[in-house]
């Protein structure tokens, strides 16, 4: 049986391996962008200062790091596989203070309890078992500081376009044999409901659940009093336009789905991309676009100018 950390390992042999199972894309650039924009969700999540000491649970190759490391006193990421992380250690150089640790089980036993300040987990969650997923949260709690936040994302099954995803899932195991174990990073779906059990099951209190996008987004924290959680939850609804998905987000990635469905042709998403205004979406999914036509030219024709 496969295990997550063989499953990772294999899919990051190399750094065009790495990358590409971090965020599909093979390029440099691309990656910068995108974890640019998330870099920038977690930091309005989290209200991060530049004192903050900060861990990451699933860090891939530090695409989000990449960006945190400068803007905090301390950066740490924990991956299961190996290679990702020596991936992350040559990208991170002269970033900023970091750290990087990979795991070994569901269990985070390297780190001190109460040792950070805030944590995140983003596009991580969504590969595991929910019997990992509550593990990880508990976890989190244990190496988190009193009044300590955590913030981190999965497939929403709740929303259409996230359920949507989750029915191309069903499609796939339909036709595959089923008398073979599913595969073990395969693509896991929560409602908020769920979400919200999980963390209160793990010992957080609820600060934010943002559920108007394919994927569930929560900030959560520990240990805190009423006034203190007042406090974040005023907070995190302030901020809500930094840190949820928007609804271009949700229509470009409905998009993408149609495409990688083969079910269109990627023109006419690019074309709507290119004329759109210049935002932050824009400025992550032109770059991916470009990326994927690079990689299935033979199949979509030639890039366009």
């Amino acid at each position: 049986m496969e295990n997550y950390k063989n499953f990772w390992d294999e899919k990051a042999s190399t750094t065009v391996g790495a990358y590409s199972a971090v965020d599909g894309s093979v390029d440099e650039d691309v990656l910068q962008a995108t974890g640019k924009y998330t870099a920038a969700q977690v930091h309005a999540a989290l209200g991060l200062t530049q004192s903050s000491r900060v861990l990451e649970l699933g860090c891939g190759v530090g695409r989000i790091g990449y960006w945190l490391a400068p803007q905090i006193a301390y950066w740490h990421g924990v991956d299961i596989s190996y290679n990702m992380i020596e991936v992350a250690r040559r990208r991170l150089q002269a970033r900023g203070a970091f750290g990087l640790d990979v795991l070994a089980r569901s269990d985070l036993a390297m780190l001190a309890e109460e040792s950070f300040d805030a944590a995140y987990c983003i596009a991580v969650f969504i590969h595991m078992d929910k019997e990992d997923f509550f593990l990880y949260l508990r976890e989190l709690r244990r190496v988190l500081k009193p009044g300590g936040s955590i913030f981190f994302d999965t497939w929403n099954l709740a929303h259409p376009i996230g359920w949507r995803r989750f029915a191309f899932e069903v499609t796939t195991h339909e036709r595959s044999e089923q008398r073979q174990r599913k595969d073990v990073a395969r693509n896991q779906f929560c409602t908020p409901q769920e979400v919200d059990i999980y963390l209160r099951q793990a010992g957080f209190e609820v600060i934010s659940l943002m559920t108007d996008s394919p994927w569930v987004q929560a900030i959560a924290i520990t240990g805190a009093d009423a006034a203190t959680a007042t406090a974040a939850r005023a907070r995190a609804l302030s901020l809500q336009s930094q840190i949820a998905y928007p609804q271009i987000w949700t229509d470009f990635f409905n998009a993408i789905l149609d495409i990688l469905n083969n079910a269109v042709h990627p023109s006419g998403l690019y074309q709507s991309i290119e004329d759109s205004p210049e935002s932050p979406e824009k400025a992550v999914f032109l770059p991916w676009l470009r990326s994927m036509w690079r990689q299935h030219s033979k199949q979509w024709g030639p890039l366009p100018d």
